[in-house]
Formats: structure tokens, sequence, C-alpha cells
């Protein structure tokens, strides 16, 4: 870890922090989620320095050290996509394998649909290409539904406003990391849906949580919440989307976005080849939402086997 370098840039009125490590002429640009920050790919970061390829994991923008939309109303997922484009002019990179998880998928395939001749080859962690529906999945999920609660100006506010950060972080990664989707009873808030007393995932170690409670102290949850939870999504104008590079999509067989409803059904439908004719999957069984950090030797191998196969 000592061996990762931290780098900023500036652009479009923010300045952004970005981690890298390797030297080798392929890059590969890592995209995180959320609770997530650049760390969550620390294991994949190593592992593939170590096969000869160049690793760079920015803290997308609103996030740990990256500044925030200095028009925090007008933040969208474009952000996300002119930011990483950005930093591959920065950097001198004409070409990129994109790896994303979470909402950091999202921002991967449009690079893919939009910027191709930028993109090498495409990883999805646990989120397939689909077509934004007009029916969102909280008109089909019960009141407490966590993303319609924090669609409510002023609600998770109010609910973190009574815990530290460190405890609404830990809180937060305990509910993803478990396979039912976080739906509060009508008296409870989404905080009071983890006991107290209730420990981290074994995988996260002592280190890594005051790793990742430090950053979001330096952010705090408002600003990175914004685009993937209280914002309007972007229209999507493409009517007949066709990603035309090499798509690796992981599953995590326990995680809970695929009890989001058609999810399941979708990937298993085969549909998604219709707009990503060159996909392969691959089911992790015990896999949860964060399967790179619950797994990383398994993830680090079907990643460094797709680069292989795809440079």
């Amino acid at each position: 870890m000592d061996q990762i370098q931290h780098n900023y840039i500036e652009t479009r009125g923010a300045k952004l922090h970005f981690a890298e490590i390797g030297t080798g002429s392929t890059a590969v640009v890592f995209l995180h989620g959320f609770p997530e920050v650049w760390y969550s790919w620390r294991h994949q970061m190593m592992a593939i320095s170590k096969a000869g390829y160049r690793a760079i994991a920015p803290d997308l923008r609103a996030y740990g050290l990256s500044e925030p939309n200095p028009e925090p109303e007008k933040a969208s997922f474009d952000d996300f996509v002119q930011d990483t484009l950005a930093i591959l002019d920065f950097l001198n990179i004409e070409k990129a394998f994109l790896v994303g998880k979470d909402f950091g998928s999202w921002p991967v395939y449009l690079l893919s649909l939009f910027h191709g001749t930028r993109v090498s080859g495409v990883v999805s962690l646990g989120v397939p290409f689909f077509i934004p529906s007009p029916r969102s999945f909280k008109e089909a999920l019960p009141e407490g539904f966590y993303i319609s609660r924090w669609k409510e100006p002023g609600r998770a506010e109010a609910d973190f406003s009574r815990f530290d950060v460190k405890t609404v972080w830990k809180r937060i990664y305990i509910l993803f990391s478990r396979s039912e989707i976080p739906i509060a009873d009508k008296d409870k808030e989404i905080m009071d849906m983890v006991e107290p007393s209730t420990p981290l995932p074994p995988w996260i170690t002592e280190e890594d949580f005051a790793s990742y409670a430090k950053l979001y102290e330096q952010s705090g949850f408002d600003a990175p919440m914004q685009v993937p939870y209280k914002g309007l999504r972007d229209d999507f104008a493409i009517a007949e989307p066709k990603i035309e590079v090499p798509v690796l999509l992981i599953i995590g067989g326990k995680d809970y976005f695929l009890k989001f409803p058609g999810i399941e059904e979708y990937i298993k439908s085969g549909k998604m080849k219709e707009y990503v004719p060159d996909m392969e999957e691959k089911l992790v069984p015990e896999g949860t939402h964060f399967v790179q950090e619950q797994f990383p030797e398994q993830i680090n191998q079907l990643l460094l086997e797709f680069l292989a196969n795809h440079v």
C-alpha cells in the first residue's frame, strides 16, 4: 500500500484526487460506488500493478479527497464521465480498461458508449447494462426503501445527524453487505436497521475502517450522495445503445442489488447481450455487494484473466 502514489488534477471547477500504482503501458481505471472511495480497490490495484499494469483509482467528485461540483444542484453522472476523461488526458493515456461497481458502473458504461475509442474493455461488479426505465425502482418497493428515504429532502441528514461519521459509515456498510434490500419499517429510520453491537464484516479490518472513516469525515455524506441518490437522473439519449468493447460482468450471488425488481430476471434472460454483444458473465456464489473486498483473490484472478485476453 505504501507504493501507491496520490495525485491531484484541477478540472471543471474542482480539485480531484486519484491514487495510482504501476508503470505498465496498459492502464486500468477503477470507479468506486457508495459508501466507498478509491481505497475500496486497494486489493485490485496491488494485484494488477504486480502483473505489469498501471492502476488508477480516483475519488469520484465529492468523495474522499476530491472536491464536489461547485454547483451541487447541477451535479450529475456526466461529471464522473468528464472527470475520468480529464484524468486520462492529464496522464497522456489514450485508451484504458475501465472497472466499475455499484453506481460507478454507470459512468463506465456511459464512457464506453459515448467515448468508445478511449475504452479497451469494461468490467462491472454487480451492475448489468440496462436502459433506464421511466418507472423507477422506488415506485415498485415499499415506502421504507432506502433510496426513497434518502431522496426525501432532509430525511437522510436528520437520520445521520444522530451519530458520528464513523457510526453512519459502519451502519451503511453493514446494511449493504447483507443479501436483502435495506427497507425500514414505517416507524424506523435507515440507521435504526443496524443494532449498535453489530460488527463489520470480517473482511474489513480496523485499519480499513479507520481509512474509510477518515475520508468520509473529510467529505461528509451530503455531497457524495447527491448524484447517486438525491439528484435527478440524466435523460438517456441513445435509442438503440450498443457497447462495442468486451465486457465482463461479475455478479455476487448474495448482492442485495439482485433483489431489485427485475434485475435477477434480466441478467438470467441474456437480454443484456442485445446491448453488449461481447459479454461474459462470472458468478461468485457467496459474493456480496462488496465482493472485491470480500473475495479479493478471486476477483483479482477474474480481472487478470480478462485483461490478458483483451490486451
